[in-house]
């Protein structure tokens, strides 16, 4: 049996119909771009802790000896194969319950999507490893160098190259990710969007001006890595 839309809600949808399109994005401007700001300030946090992180369990994941790659290849399977959403609830909602520790939605947000994308890091950067020629490894050990060494003055800078375009998709899904965040009331511009929409009922345009704004982050974000890669095309192989 279908319900009756209650009069206080069928006035805001009768009023929401009657403005012309864009006024309620134009008359709120400025609260959207408030949430974009802290979607940068995720986004921005969230990958400087995946690419430390990728970087120390990509490097892990070849290590010569088994229980350290077991360690790196743990930590990727476990964050990446589960949902994200989850991740935030757990750091949100399950800390408290765990060891009694409260973390506000930003810092819980960030750190679970900086974990969860740390293990796609993790990959890009064992790839990137895997590509440098073998004879490069060989020679770098014959001259006395250790495991570490190999990695940092050999092995890194050659895979850097590789590892740029395949870097610059996992950062635009990052950004994009920020979304999730507003699962536990992280006020970036998804969050302020479902207030504003719950306020107005203007979904359309509403919806369409928060696109526009991962649109602005991702789209120059996008042109940056596509520059990056011409420039390390010379350094392959």
């Amino acid at each position: 049996m279908l319900q009756a839309t209650p009069p206080a809600q069928a006035a805001e949808a009768a009023a929401a119909a009657a403005r012309p399109f864009g006024a309620v994005v134009a008359a709120n401007l400025p609260f959207l771009l408030q949430g974009l700001w802290v979607t940068v300030q995720v986004a921005v946090l969230s990958l400087l802790l995946a690419l430390a992180l990728g970087l120390v369990f990509g490097v892990l994941r070849v290590a010569p000896l088994r229980p350290v790659r077991a360690l790196g290849t743990a930590y990727v399977e476990f964050f990446r194969n589960t949902p994200l959403l989850v991740q935030m609830y757990f750091w949100f909602f399950g800390l408290p319950w765990l060891i009694g520790v409260t973390l506000p939605g930003f810092q819980a947000g960030f750190l679970a999507l900086g974990i969860y994308t740390g293990a796609f890091v993790a990959e890009v950067v064992r790839a990137g490893i895997l590509a440098v020629s073998a004879g490069h490894l060989q020679a770098a050990r014959s001259l006395g160098m250790t495991y570490l060494q190999t990695m940092r003055y050999v092995v890194l800078p050659q895979a850097v190259a590789t590892t740029v375009p395949p870097l610059g998709n996992v950062m635009i899904a990052l950004t994009k990710n920020t979304s999730v965040a507003s699962a536990i009331a992280v006020p970036d511009i998804m969050y302020n969007g479902n207030i504003l929409n719950s306020r107005t009922f203007a979904t359309y345009e509403i919806f369409i001006a928060v696109g526009v704004g991962y649109l602005a982050l991702t789209v120059p974000l996008s042109v940056v890595v596509s520059r990056l890669e011409r420039r390390f095309t010379r350094y392959r192989g």
